[in-house]
């Protein structure tokens, strides 16, 4: 159950099958760790650490996407055969 608001919009998005928008997240997270990376004058490991937990988020909900959607009548028929295997 998604609790953090990044999983609660990757779970919305995952839901929609909106790959694009999680695309554009993970494009706007790298961009960020990436100047958060060269920053100076300021501790920043706090914002990557976070920034690189919101990508871990982001991948898991693409990776959901790249996965077969199986249906609720699939999975029944999966389940019959593998209790009798």
């Amino acid at each position: 159950m998604p609790s953090t608001t990044i999983e609660l919009i990757v779970s919305a998005y995952v839901r929609l099958k909106n790959r694009r928008a999680l695309d554009d997240m993970r494009e706007l997270r790298h961009r960020l760790l990436k100047d958060l990376q060269a920053a100076s004058g300021f501790d920043s490991r706090r914002a990557r650490e976070q920034v690189q937990k919101d990508l871990r988020v982001i991948e898991q909900g693409l990776e959901q996407l790249r996965l077969p959607q199986v249906t609720a009548r699939e999975r029944v028929a999966l389940n019959s055969v593998n209790r009798r295997a």
